[in-house]
């Protein structure tokens, strides 16, 4: 009878959405490169290059949805953001015009893999929804903890590390900013910062 009881509580858990949000394997984006475990991506952009390792063993379904959009060229052209010093670099998912990109389905949040939103390494932009991840990324330029997850929230899904280009980003968080009437927000850089291309290094 206990057996049973258990059994039928863990059917429970699976069977209920978190926090209303159902698993649709449609969020679970193909597997990209299977051969490459750590694959390293080269982010050409108009103050240097950046280069990012993905960790596909603690993020798996961040770094595959990351490396679908590099592969279809759906990064090339678009611009960062939103800037802040001391906080993060953000870009991905407008060109230079303000003209939104092309979104894939909503991704699982992975934010309980382990890694932290420390200094050098590049995450999930979303929205309150934890499961609200597209294709907005950014670089944290500090050990923002507030980022992390907790025994109360979900935190942002950190899915690789900066190997090289680290003075690129800290010139990029170093540039003036300000209000931007096209996407109405704060923190945008007066003159544009574009991500030429990004592609997986060989």
């Amino acid at each position: 009878m206990i057996k049973k009881y258990v059994l039928l509580k863990i059917l429970i858990l699976v069977l209920i959405p978190i926090n209303g949000w159902s698993v649709d394997k449609e969020c679970f984006p193909p597997e990209m490169i299977p051969d490459k475990l750590f694959p390293t991506i080269k982010l050409e952009t108009s103050m240097g290059d950046i280069e990012v390792e993905l960790n596909r063993m603690r993020a798996p379904i961040s770094a595959n949805n990351f490396l679908r959009y590099v592969l279809e060229g759906e990064y090339d052209g678009t611009i960062f953001h939103r800037v802040m010093p001391g906080f993060v670099v953000q870009g991905g998912g407008y060109t230079k015009d303000i003209e939104e990109k092309t979104l894939h389905e909503n991704v699982l949040n992975e934010s309980g893999n382990g890694l932290r939103n420390s200094t050098g390494t590049i995450a999930m932009a979303r929205f309150d929804d934890p499961h609200s991840a597209t294709r907005q990324f950014y670089f944290n330029m500090n050990n923002n903890t507030s980022l992390d997850p907790n025994s109360r929230s979900w935190g942002y899904t950190v899915f690789g590390d900066v190997i090289s280009g680290m003075e690129v980003l800290e010139a990029i968080a170093d540039l003036e900013t300000g209000y931007s009437e096209d996407l109405d927000a704060e923190d945008v850089p007066v003159e544009p910062v574009l991500l030429i291309r990004a592609s997986v290094k060989e």
